[in-house]
């Protein structure tokens, strides 16, 4: 069997979701559903790079996968005015946010605060580097950039 990449893209959204308490969109603007209409930032954007199954040897049986995936937080105008632009503090607080999803542990025990759930599978390590963002606030918006990679191993369950 081999680790599929949808369900650990879907279950990285959940969480950024849950985490930051705003809306994520896989490579794209997320699309509120009840509207059909692209949400105002701010905003996450994520996008999947590479998901490796192979770990090169001859008895891989292609139980582990290493998925990496940057998310761009995105600021916005403030909320109930539109004349504003996004800035570095919002853009900051959204990428904390990420940030403790992927590196807040549990008080004394093994494991991470934030699970990320995906049937069958455990996610033993995880990473998160900051490559920049923008920070022209001509842009209308700021980001900040975070690159994450997820350790993955099937479980049998």
């Amino acid at each position: 069997m081999m680790i599929d990449r949808e369900p650990v893209t879907k279950a990285v959204i959940e969480l950024l979701e849950l985490v930051t308490g705003k809306p994520v969109g896989e490579r794209t603007v997320p699309i509120n559903p009840a509207t059909g209409t692209p949400y105002a930032p701010p905003y996450t954007l994520l996008d999947p790079l590479d998901h490796l199954t192979d770990d090169h040897t001859l008895a891989d049986r292609h139980t582990t996968a290493i998925s990496a995936y940057q998310a761009t937080f995105v600021s916005g105008p403030a909320e109930g005015d539109d004349d504003t632009r996004g800035g570095g503090e919002q853009a900051q607080w959204l990428a904390d946010r990420g940030r403790k999803v992927i590196q807040r542990r549990t008080d004394g025990t093994p494991g991470y605060q934030h699970p990320l759930t995906i049937p069958g599978v455990h996610c033993d390590r995880r990473e998160a580097r900051e490559p920049g963002g923008t920070s022209d606030a001509g842009d209308a918006i700021i980001t900040s950039v975070i690159r994450y990679r997820f350790f993955l191993e099937e479980t049998g369950a």
